[in-house]
């Protein structure tokens, strides 16, 4: 029995009860009223609900009494073993050992659809993160938001919504021609200009882009730099994308700065200028000292940005603001964007443009800030001169190490990793550890098929010790945790997780034998807990790629 069905049967038990009690004044209640939790000691029981604590003064009764009235229903569900009222008015439920443990069976029937829910059914989700400049290679603050993007999109995915991981290319303004024109200078052999951008992987851009365009040294000087930009530009953007999906991480969109100020053929308008006029239309565009400002004060922030300069430039808010109109264009009902520590005075920014579009800046959009990350004794890149790449940090730890360290802390938690510990083969190191455990099912299913040991008896009333309590028990979890994970857009949650249920897994191993020792038979008990040691793999697999992580099946 999963939670969410045990849940959905005490939400029956007591509607009945408050209704006998309270009659059409009865409150109305839902499964969330329910809200099992896992008793952290386990001497009192399998689940607990504080239901009659919620529901105490609502219905005129002390929370113990009530407890107690519910407790009497919930004692004749199928499946509940025992039932009984704690403290001030907890409800803790004890399950019976077939009841809890025909879970095992139900998870590997479901394989990797196991811990998905419906939780944002409905939702449509565009996710932005990473949005690097095309400049350069991705460095360390780029890989911790990769990580922890594609896991929040993962389990957003997870849990019923419709999610577009997308990459904002910041592909317009000066910074691309400095671009274009470190190349040239590259290529020419001359240093590095004013503002231009340095490290040996611009000369390396510099004898690709003369590859494809040898005659590029004869061309003026505009045409040269313009040609260096935009092939630079290509090849650095082909280098991101291939860096990322070594990652593992895959965007659905690719969404570039430059549509945004490129004219229609067909009107001579811009999407910047379309921005504009929608804004107008809102009622919170003015003009004032031949600029046009957006009066985002009405929105909580600070203070009123510049839309266009009253030399009719545009400030990088117009772009800001046309391409949160794009999205909702482009059908996405809630944005989401992932930003850099240096990036936080955009939150308030942010969310005022979405009043100001007409949308609710409570609902509509999210904007989340993501602390430093450092790893002790990580050299500078070799190429870059300046940063940590992440290519230089796939090689040196490994996509899964890096991918489960930084996904395995809150965004918004200063982070420093230490590769020595990622770089061991021990217990020590988490993501050895839980892979290590999901390694051991397939060890243990290897074993068993050598000893005769199959599948083809599932007697979930033998799974009677209390390590196949526990370690039932956190397999239950998995599903909440994901919706939890997805509703707080913390997918260190699932990581933490994994670890609790590797350890819970190696005890059972300890203590259970799946094949029989010396002369002993096989018997129904070896074989209904080989389909708990699958079970346990199959947990511990969907949670690893939350994380966007390999589960070897040998370590």
């Amino acid at each position: 029995m999963t939670p969410a069905e045990l849940s959905a049967l005490l939400l029956t038990s007591a509607t009945d009860l408050l209704a006998r009690r309270a009659g059409p004044d009865a409150p109305v209640i839902t499964v969330a009223d329910i809200s099992l939790e896992r008793p952290k000691n386990r001497d009192h029981g399998d689940w607990s609900s504080n239901i009659a604590m919620k529901l105490a003064k609502a219905v005129g009764s002390s929370p113990r009494d009530l407890a107690a009235d519910f407790a009497e229903g919930f004692r004749l569900i199928d499946g509940v073993e025992a039932v009984e009222v704690a403290g001030p008015g907890f409800i803790n439920f004890t399950l019976d050992a077939a009841a809890a443990g025909s879970l095992a069976k139900r998870i590997v029937e479901l394989g990797d659809t196991y811990g998905h829910t419906d939780t944002f059914a409905g939702q449509t989700i565009n996710l932005e993160f990473v949005s690097a400049n095309p400049t350069g290679p991705l460095h360390i603050g780029h890989t911790r938001w990769a990580a922890l993007g594609d896991s929040i999109a993962r389990v957003l995915t997870a849990s019923g919504a419709k999610v577009a991981t997308e990459f904002y290319i910041n592909d317009a303004g000066a910074q691309m021609d400095n671009f274009g024109a470190s190349i040239l200078a590259a290529a020419r052999g001359l240093p590095t200009p004013e503002n231009g951008y340095p490290g040996a992987y611009i000369a390396e851009l510099a004898a690709k882009v003369l590859d494809v365009q040898p005659d590029l040294l004869d061309l003026p000087d505009d045409d040269a730099v313009a040609d260096a930009r935009e092939l630079g530009y290509q090849l650095q953007l082909g280098e991101i994308r291939a860096s990322l999906e070594r990652f593992n991480v895959h965007f659905d969109v690719w969404f570039s700065e430059r549509t945004l100020h490129a004219d229609d053929h067909s009107t001579g308008r811009s999407p910047i200028d379309d921005a504009i006029d929608r804004l107008r239309a809102q009622g919170h565009v003015f003009d004032d000292d031949d600029a046009v400002w957006v009066r985002t004060t009405d929105f909580g922030d600070d203070k009123d940005r510049v839309i266009r300069r009253g030399n009719g430039i545009f400030t990088y808010f117009a772009a800001d603001a046309a391409y949160y109109l794009s999205k909702s264009d482009r059908g996405y009902e809630h944005k989401i964007y992932l930003l850099g520590a240096d990036h936080h005075g955009y939150v308030h920014r942010l969310k005022a443009l979405a009043g100001a579009a007409g949308d609710d800046p409570e609902r509509d959009i999210e904007v989340l800030i993501g602390q430093l990350v450092s790893i002790n004794g990580a050299r500078l890149s070799k190429r870059a001169g300046n940063i940590i790449e992440l290519n230089d940090l796939q090689a040196w730890l490994g996509t899964d190490a890096l991918r489960y360290s930084l996904g395995r802390y809150p965004a918004d938690s200063p982070l420093t990793l230490d590769p020595e510990l990622l770089r061991k083969r021990t217990n020590d190191n988490p993501v050895f550890y839980v892979q290590y455990a999901h390694a051991r099912t397939f060890s243990v299913a290897r074993n068993a098929a050598d000893s005769g040991v199959d599948r083809s008896v599932f007697d979930a009333s033998l799974l009677t010790h209390e390590t196949e309590s526990a370690l039932l028990g956190l397999l239950a979890e998995l599903p909440r945790i994901v919706a939890q994970a997805a509703e707080l857009r913390e997918p260190h949650r699932i990581a933490r997780y994994c670890e609790e249920l590797a350890g819970a897994y190696h005890r059972w191993y300890d203590n259970c034998r799946v094949t029989p020792l010396g002369e002993e038979p096989v018997g129904d008990v070896h074989r209904t807990r080989l389909w708990l040691s699958d079970a346990t793999g199959t947990v511990l697999r969907n949670g690893l790629a939350m994380l966007g992580v390999s589960a070897p099946d040998r370590m």
